[in-house]
């Protein structure tokens, strides 16, 4: 194979992990928005769609595989593929996250109601999360290693949303012991959000190893 046609497999691949993080970030974003609206027909959907995330994620990874198998290529093609094929599995698990969210708006139904100081911080949490996503991504996408870095430190705004919101509803729920199911649920629903926060800087180590042949850990 020419350098030329293993540039167009690692174009495409990359082509389709940004279709990927496209469509996880909308997974995100449908997943609090039902659960702010009390939409269960959009949390079925994005239940419905998980599908769809996992079989993209088979499909780069395959392509992934192939390339490496089939192309020989020198250890910077090398990396920026296994890479990839790492920030797939990432992408993946946040849509897992999404669907779970989902699941506590079947649960919790419109009680959120109930908790109004708190939820406006979760939606900006829910901002901030997906904008890392973008940006992470992007940085692997244009090899921006300071990108990345800089991503890595905007997870400490997403622990201290979490933080306040634990505290808020632990508040909540000390004040009227009848909110406690429902305040539980909305404890889960952070932990996800954090939890995808995580994954970012996930994305963020991958795409320095991928740039320098270092593995960093980011994710103290």
């Amino acid at each position: 194979m020419t350098r030329g046609s293993q540039d167009t497999r690692v174009k495409n691949i990359n082509r389709e992990l940004l279709k990927m993080s496209s469509l996880v970030e909308k997974q995100i974003y449908d997943s609090l928005l039902s659960l702010k609206k009390y939409d269960l027909e959009k949390a079925e959907q994005v239940i419905k769609n998980d599908d769809i995330v996992d079989d993209m994620q088979k499909m780069i990874e395959e392509e992934c595989i192939k390339f490496i198998a089939t192309e020989q290529p020198l250890a910077t093609d090398l990396r920026r593929v296994f890479t990839a094929s790492k920030i797939v599995t990432d992408l993946e698990r946040m849509a897992d996250y999404a669907v779970d969210i989902c699941k506590i708006t079947k649960r919790i139904g419109k009680k959120i109601s109930s908790f109004e100081k708190g939820s406006e911080e979760l939606w900006e949490m829910d901002d901030k999360v997906r904008a890392m996503i973008r940006a992470s991504v992007d940085s692997y996408i244009n090899e921006d290693e300071e990108m990345a870095y800089k991503v890595c430190e905007k997870d400490d705004e997403i622990d201290a949303f979490y933080k306040s919101l634990f505290s808020t509803l632990i508040n909540s729920i000390k004040v009227d012991e009848n909110l406690l199911q429902e305040g539980t649920q909305l404890l889960f629903a952070i932990k996800y959000l954090e939890r995808i926060g995580d994954h970012v800087t996930n994305i963020c180590e991958w795409t320095i190893f991928s740039k320098t042949g270092s593995y960093v850990d980011l994710n103290e």
